[in-house]
């Protein structure tokens, strides 16, 4: 009936370990769970006598027109929930005629994913999420693949100095992946070994800028939190940022990305877009989030949920009843398009 069943019967699939993998986050996991219970405290006050018909959920991002306002967040290691791994979700994204951030950590190579098509011939619209290496070379050849595959964004996640501590990955002894499956992302072109991914504690806005003038593609930051990072984000050239907290996975304690949100909508002053990631469950969820000033919202354990439970067709229902959710909510709400989501139709600081 909804993404909370499903999430039930993705766990009694799944393997215990990797479903802690998947749902995991770091420390105490406050973070983790804030990010779902945030949106508890908004409320939404509708319109009513607007007419309009039907919805149009049609949002413009980056330069591509979206059918829907939903992103695939970038998840790593689809194929251990499923086979179809990232090349089926490639395929369910095409046919919703979205976006899906690829994993630098897929277990599916960068190519193959942007060879997949649906029933209908269509390539999903890709972008490429990247940890930033200390080997600049092997950082410019990731970018070079992502580029010649056909990606059109550059999502640079700078949440990531050191890897958090996910205890229970740590009480599993789940410290890397099963036989037969690597991050394909990470083979190095020119000996064909996999290499592990590094987290950099030395990352700062000078390789930002480094990876500014290596690629023509538009740099979208991910894991943004503090207005003046926002900010910053703007005056170093960035194209994009993405209010995330990693779902829950780095720094536990920080906000839900949710109450990150409206600071960093503020701080950047509609010059560039706005995205976020992390608690998406209900198209109410992606109603507020648009309120409160974001273009679009990530999804990314829904995703796994379906993937998992039925593969490709799993993943194309998570899309399709969000989809629906939101036009029902907006239609409710009295919006007809996206950008008739103002702060106005929400309230705040409601008990219940």
């Amino acid at each position: 009936m909804n993404l909370n069943d499903l999430r039930a019967e993705a766990q009694r699939r799944l393997d215990p370990a990797h479903w802690d993998f998947f749902a995991g986050g770091a420390g105490d996991e406050r973070t983790l769970r804030a990010n779902e219970a945030a949106f508890d405290a908004y409320r939404i006050l509708p319109r009513v006598l607007r007419g309009g018909g039907a919805r149009d959920l049609r949002t413009r991002l980056l330069g591509d027109d979206l059918a829907v306002p939903v992103l695939v967040a970038p998840t790593a290691f689809h194929r251990l929930a499923h086979p179809d791994g990232e090349a089926g979700c490639a395929r369910a994204v095409a046919a919703a005629d979205t976006v899906m951030v690829v994993s630098m950590a897929a277990t599916t190579p960068i190519e193959a994913v942007a060879a997949a098509t649906d029933a209908d011939g269509r390539r999903a619209r890709l972008w490429f999420q990247l940890y930033p290496q200390p080997d600049l070379g092997f950082t410019r050849s990731v970018v070079r693949r992502a580029e010649a595959a056909g990606c059109r964004a550059l999502v640079v996640s700078v949440d990531s100095p050191v890897f958090g501590r996910r205890e229970r990955d740590l009480r599993n002894g789940f410290l890397d992946l099963p036989p037969g499956l690597c991050c394909e992302n990470m083979r190095d072109p020119e000996t064909g070994r996999v290499r592990d991914i590094v987290m950099d504690d030395r990352l700062d806005w000078t390789r930002i800028d480094w990876l500014r003038g290596i690629t023509r593609l538009p740099v979208v930051l991910k894991g943004i939190l503090h207005p003046d990072d926002a900010r910053l984000a703007v005056a170093h050239g960035v194209d994009a940022v993405l209010v995330s907290n990693h779902g829950g996975r780095q720094l536990d304690g920080v906000p839900a990305s949710v109450d990150a949100l409206p600071a960093v909508v503020d701080a950047v002053e509609g010059r560039i877009p706005v995205l976020l990631d992390g608690g998406v469950r209900r198209g109410t969820d992606v109603l507020t989030a648009l309120a409160l000033g974001a273009v679009a919202v990530g999804v990314g354990r829904p995703v796994v949920w379906g993937l998992t439970t039925r593969g490709e067709a799993g993943v194309r229902q998570v899309l399709d009843w969000l989809r629906a959710d939101l036009a029902r909510a907006m239609t409710l709400a009295g919006a007809a398009r996206p950008g008739d989501l103002t702060p106005d139709l929400l309230r705040t600081g409601v008990a219940g």
